[in-house]
């Protein structure tokens, strides 16, 4: 499979050079990086969607990563929960702390109050569909802890956006991997990847937008 460039960053954060490089570990390392995504704020720059897709397509390929495809969703599910629960836990023990740093100019206060405002306009939908949005995904986690978001409510609905993000995404790329262009524009459609996962949330703050007395934060 020959790829070019295309505004993914460097080579080493290249999903086919990751699932390459972890050879016959691929598996527990795309759970260990879906993780670390979904749960610690220090994987805000791994490449989640992109990382989903190319898992699919790379498990029904004649490269393949050492499981079916069947079990790769299950991990790479059970991964994204778990780093879920994870963040969550971080930000509800250690969010206190963080944010009465008053010099601090990314954890403030009323950032809290912001992202609070923020499940409570877009409802449960905003734990679902901010599961599709890169960086979202990681921040809003360990943002809903620091919220004191009840953690049944919060985990329930994480739970909804794995299955659909993880299953969802990577069943995409198993069944879109089929198709030679696919194969032979990997990073052209690992962009567009990454733009439609924006489109979700996109449309649901227009639809908020359009709403009587709808205002931005």
């Amino acid at each position: 499979m020959t790829t070019t460039s295309l505004a993914l960053g460097p080579e080493w954060l290249q999903p086919d050079s990751i699932i390459s490089w972890l050879g016959p570990w691929a598996l527990v390392g795309l759970a260990l990086i879906i993780f670390a995504e979904c749960g610690l704020l220090l994987g805000f720059f791994l490449p989640g969607d992109s990382l989903l897709f190319t898992a699919g397509l790379f498990a029904v390929s004649e490269k393949g990563i050492g499981a079916p495809l069947w079990l790769v969703c299950l991990v790479l599910i059970v991964a994204a929960f778990a780093g879920n629960v994870c963040g969550y836990y971080i930000g509800r023990a250690a969010g206190p702390a963080i944010f009465d740093k008053p010099k601090s100019r990314l954890f403030k206060p009323k950032h809290v109050a912001r992202t609070q405002e923020f499940f409570d306009r877009y409802g449960n939908r905003a734990i679902v569909l901010g599961r599709f949005v890169p960086v979202v995904r990681t921040f809003i986690t360990v943002m809903a802890g620091v919220g004191q978001m009840e953690a049944k409510r919060y985990l329930t609905y994480s739970l909804i956006g794995g299955v659909a993000w993880a299953a969802g995404v990577t069943l995409l790329g198993a069944v879109l991997g089929q198709f030679d262009f696919v194969k032979n524009n990997i990073e052209l459609i690992l962009v567009l990847v990454v733009f439609v996962s924006l489109i979700p949330i996109i449309v649901e703050v227009l639809r908020a937008r359009r709403k009587p007395g709808a205002h931005t934060a």
